[in-house]
């Protein structure tokens, strides 16, 4: 069993901190953009795109930063006692708190992928039936057969008008990749506590 924690923690670890790299590279992105967009103001036609392209690429920094944020320690936490306290004392407090975590991240998740299934026009009442048979279709019988089972497809409200389901589906990547880490993170604190028992 220990065996496998440890498994489960080195790759979940190496996989959020490979994406936590590269997606910290996004606010020199964010910044490039926002830069054009205050020079096409007042030197050029304005573009439409660039406001809400940042704030794509912000969701995309934070949402896919977040495992490698909590990996590192780097979230934010109260100090007011914690600090003080034992190793032993911090792997309970943890092992026990995160599993708050993982449960609002799990309601996070589910609530974002039944707005994900709304964003690709399902509007019924089974979005994971929805999205699970959408899925299977695509790995099946390729891109256009899952095409056919699309509605119509959200749009955003400005005058750019971009799709919302590539953001909503980086938003769910992102809740499960963080539900992983959690659960990295309380393996982390269960072999903390049997090396301090040992």
């Amino acid at each position: 069993m220990q065996k496998a924690m440890l498994a489960y923690i080195h790759v979940v670890d190496g996989m959020n901190r490979f994406i936590g790299r590269i997606v910290m590279y996004l606010i020199f992105v964010m910044i490039g953009v926002l830069l054009w967009s205050t020079s096409s103001k007042v030197f050029l036609t304005p573009a439409n795109w660039t406001l809400e392209t940042a704030q794509f690429l912000m969701v995309a920094y934070f949402i896919l930063g977040g495992p490698y944020s909590i990996q590192m320690g780097s979230n934010v936490r109260m100090d007011l006692f914690y600090g003080d306290w034992s190793l032993r004392t911090k792997a309970w407090v943890d092992a026990f708190t995160v599993f708050f975590l993982i449960f609002y991240l799990a309601i996070l998740l589910v609530g974002g992928l039944g707005s994900l299934a709304y964003s690709l026009g399902y509007f019924g009442p089974e979005p994971f039936q929805f999205l699970g048979s959408l899925i299977w279709t695509f790995v099946t019988e390729g891109k256009g057969a899952a095409q056919e089972m699309l509605g119509y497809l959200e749009r955003s409200p400005t005058a750019w008008r971009p799709v919302m389901w590539p953001i909503k589906l980086l938003t769910c990547i992102g809740v499960f990749l963080m539900i992983l880490q959690a659960l990295a993170e309380f393996f982390r604190d269960v072999t903390r506590l049997r090396e301090v028992a040992d």
